[in-house]
């Protein structure tokens, strides 16, 4: 179980969980390629890192930039061992009746679309490649499981990263493919340090909920990743301990 020299792709990590995740799978020995918007955000990541990150600026939107993503990694390294399929946005909570329709747009276009466009370009890497297989990791979400109040659209794209987990790992079989998700909960990132503040309850009250190290979610991630093919951690969720989540609302 380890990560040492392989091909790792991390979307999303110009910042939070992905930047931990590709400073940490560098520092275990891993080739990191890092995906985000930012170009110079990403630079600075690899300057940060102990071991290989190589930034790739990328909209996992738009399906020729991913396309150019994936063309860059086969000719930098000729091959992609570990998807983890991080990239994510969300807007501020409200009622499910006064949602719009950009803003559910704009959440599942990067939650749902981006991460089937990325994951279906690691998935067709991963086939054709010799030797072929590989292991793609979707960052699903505690709300793939349960809601919180006023989070349709991010619920709604986290339920559905799951039945794409759930299809890659079905479809990948026969080409040494294994794909998971990892479900996590509070980690202390500058998104959710609005936790710490205190968020709505499904009683309405507004409470303060834990947080934990996002560390934990990177050595995870290393954990994961470093699988041989053979296993499998096909859903993990990783939370802080005292959050609301078992026995939610």
């Amino acid at each position: 179980m380890s990560v040492e020299g392989k091909i790792i792709l991390v979307t999303g990590a110009s910042q939070g969980i992905g930047k931990a995740c590709a400073l940490t799978l560098a520092r275990h020995g891993a080739k990191v390629v890092a995906a985000a918007r930012s170009e110079d955000k990403l630079k600075a990541v690899a300057a940060e890192a102990e071991g290989t990150i190589l930034p790739v600026a990328c909209d996992a939107t738009d399906e020729a930039s991913v396309n150019a993503m994936f063309e860059r990694i086969k000719s930098e390294f000729g091959r992609l061992d570990v998807l983890f399929n991080n990239a994510g946005a969300n807007v501020p909570g409200a009622n499910f009746g006064d949602v719009t329709y950009a803003d559910w747009r704009k959440v599942v276009g990067v939650n749902l679309d981006g991460c089937f466009l990325v994951a279906n370009g690691a998935y067709r890497m991963m086939r054709d490649q010799s030797p072929m297989g590989g292991r793609i990791i979707n960052n699903g979400s505690i709300s793939a499981y349960a809601p919180r109040p006023g989070s349709v659209a991010y619920t709604a794209s986290k339920h559905g990263i799951s039945g794409l987990t759930k299809t890659i790992s079905l479809d990948g079989r026969k080409y040494d493919i294994a794909c998971s998700q990892i479900d996590i909960g509070n980690a202390q990132t500058d998104m959710a340090s609005r936790m710490a503040q205190g968020v709505p309850q499904a009683n309405g009250e507004i409470a303060a909920e834990p947080l934990m190290d996002v560390q934990v979610v990177a050595d995870t991630i290393v954990y994961m990743a470093g699988l041989d093919l053979s296993a499998n951690a096909q859903f993990l969720t990783i939370m802080a301990t005292k959050m609301p989540f078992v026995g939610r609302g």
